[in-house]
């Protein structure tokens, strides 16, 4: 999302606003390590534009300077944003998914706006210690998609601008295993590893 003082309408358009002034475009984060801090990196390096990063003590704030005009842009989820997109105070250029959502379904993604295979978004997820005999992992697994098929938490979870996606423990563990691959080397680009 970007705020006032980005001129752009489209992902493309601020890739090449931020070619032709490298730096100058500012970004938003909840702070340094963060999800936005790091989906922003990941543009940045997979656009080749540079950007500089401006970290906040969370991604209230930094949303509020972006809509203020102090910031250029926030790479967020969409339920803190929601909102703001609808009355129109941040647009929206893209989102970090590789499906469009259902709630804004006109948005495209930044995978289909040209920056091929960008993907970064939010997810939640349930764990259990390491060691928990597999019948109990099933069992809770089994109580999840029984309540993400409910609804009530169907609406709850759409009210927040977010969706469920229910799946099995197998799949989960993969996911986590590629994601770790994939951020661990944004984090070490963006200088973000702890110390």
């Amino acid at each position: 999302m970007v705020g006032p003082s980005v001129p752009a309408r489209s992902v493309q358009e601020l890739i090449a606003l931020g070619k032709k002034e490298p730096g100058k475009l500012t970004y938003g984060s909840g702070g340094v390590g963060s999800g936005n801090h790091l989906f922003g990196a990941l543009f940045a390096s997979m656009a080749g534009v540079k950007m500089t990063h401006v970290p906040f003590r969370g991604a209230n704030p930094a949303i509020n300077d972006v809509m203020g005009g102090h910031v250029g842009m926030i790479f967020s989820s969409l339920p803190p944003t929601l909102g703001n997109i609808k009355s129109g105070t941040l647009r929206a250029l893209a989102i970090g998914s590789l499906q469009r959502s259902p709630i804004l379904p006109d948005l495209p993604t930044i995978d289909e706006s040209g920056l091929w295979g960008f993907e970064a978004q939010q997810v939640y997820g349930l764990l259990a210690p390491a060691g928990t005999p597999v019948p109990i992992v099933k069992r809770l697994n089994a109580a999840l998609q029984e309540a993400l098929a409910s609804d009530l938490v169907k609406t709850r979870i759409a009210a927040d601008g977010a969706e469920p996606a229910p799946g099995s423990p197998e799949h989960y563990t993969q996911d986590i295993d590629r994601e770790e691959s994939k951020w661990s080397k944004v984090v070490e680009d963006a200088g973000a590893k702890a110390p």
